[in-house]
């Protein structure tokens, strides 16, 4: 058994593993190549988080997809590369929006360049995507228009917050099946559909990923609060410091409402109040890390797993599916 990087899939057989592995050093050497520029600034700006490493989490699953086709086929690489730097894009955006500072264990790019370079720059990488989708075809396109206006639509509904009538957990996994969801499934989806599989296992890839995606977003949540090295490179507490309302928090807001226990009370108060106070801040770490809700959003994680597992029945048995299946014990690993 082999382990893949820079995930840490587990592959089991050698020739997945060797395709796969090519697969992702192509990817790597497109990102760069799409990154270029004929302005350095540009180009060093562009490059800044591809160089700075990542699970590529996305780009593996393209992979993996291509295997109920022909991985060789000459769209499967591009497509992973065109995901790839939409995800880049959107991190760029994001640390805006967030004020972070750090990014994958290094300074975020609006902290070393300011908020407006940073914008310009994930741009710079959707314009980048989008050349590349151009010789893809007009479903490629369509798919990825598609994936990310969903992409948009989940950021403004996080921004803008849940309705009055909405129950707020909902509302949050609406978010996270647009935010990360939807460009998480069209990444199984054009890996397929550019190896020329059938449409049936190109659809099962879809629905895989989105739930897949959900569930990697909500492992980031619980590592937020539960990891002492958050393994994305942001310092751990981050979403908390920034009040950014993640499922552990949703799920003790939950429980405080429901039980009016004073201790959850008491810390939703100490939520609610200066968490850039680093005293406040550890004190709130440290008590969402032994509340039930933590656990409640770990067991949330490995629902949308095994959901995400569940998917996978239309597929042939093989060594791809059973790396799609390793994949759903790998997201739930990285929440404890």
């Amino acid at each position: 058994m082999t382990v893949v990087e820079p995930f840490g899939l587990n592959v089991r057989d050698q020739a997945l593993e060797a395709d796969v592995q090519a697969g992702l050093t192509a990817v790597e050497a497109g990102l760069l190549d799409a990154t270029k520029s004929e302005v350095p600034f540009i180009t060093e700006a562009a490059q800044h988080l591809v160089r700075a490493g990542g699970k590529r989490f996305r780009p593996l699953l393209v992979m993996l997809g291509a295997q109920f086709g022909d991985p060789y086929a000459p769209g499967v690489v591009p497509s992973a590369v065109v995901v790839e730097l939409t995800h880049l894009a959107t991190l760029y955006h994001d640390d805006v929006m967030d004020e972070a500072d750090v990014r994958r264990g290094v300074a975020s790019a609006n902290a070393r360049w300011g908020n407006s370079l940073a914008v310009l720059t994930g741009d710079f990488l959707f314009a980048r995507a989008s050349h590349i989708l151009a010789d893809l075809g007009p479903d490629a396109i369509r798919i990825q228009a598609e994936a990310f206006e969903r992409l948009v639509t989940g950021q403004i509904l996080e921004t803008a917050g849940p309705r009055d009538d909405r129950d707020p957990v909902e509302h949050y996994l609406d978010v996270l099946g647009g935010k990360t969801g939807s460009l998480v499934a069209v990444s199984g989806r054009l890996g397929a559909m550019m190896a020329g599989a059938d449409e049936r296992l190109v659809d099962t890839l879809t629905q895989y990923g989105e739930r897949l995606g959900v569930a990697f977003q909500l492992a980031d949540d619980v590592l937020d609060i539960a990891s002492d090295s958050h393994e994305s490179g942001k310092t751990p507490g981050t979403d908390l410091r920034e009040g950014i309302p993640t499922l552990p928090v949703l799920r003790l807001r939950e429980q405080a409402a429901a039980h009016r226990r004073p201790e959850d009370l008491e810390l939703v108060q100490l939520l609610d109040g200066d968490l850039t106070d680093d005293a406040r801040h550890a004190e709130a770490l440290a008590r969402l890390r032994v509340h039930p809700a933590l656990e409640q959003a770990r067991r949330d994680t490995v629902r949308y797993a095994e959901e995400a597992r569940a998917m996978l029945a239309p597929l042939p048995k093989g060594a791809a599916r059973a790396a799609l299946e390793d994949l759903c014990d790998a997201v739930v690993h990285r929440a404890g």
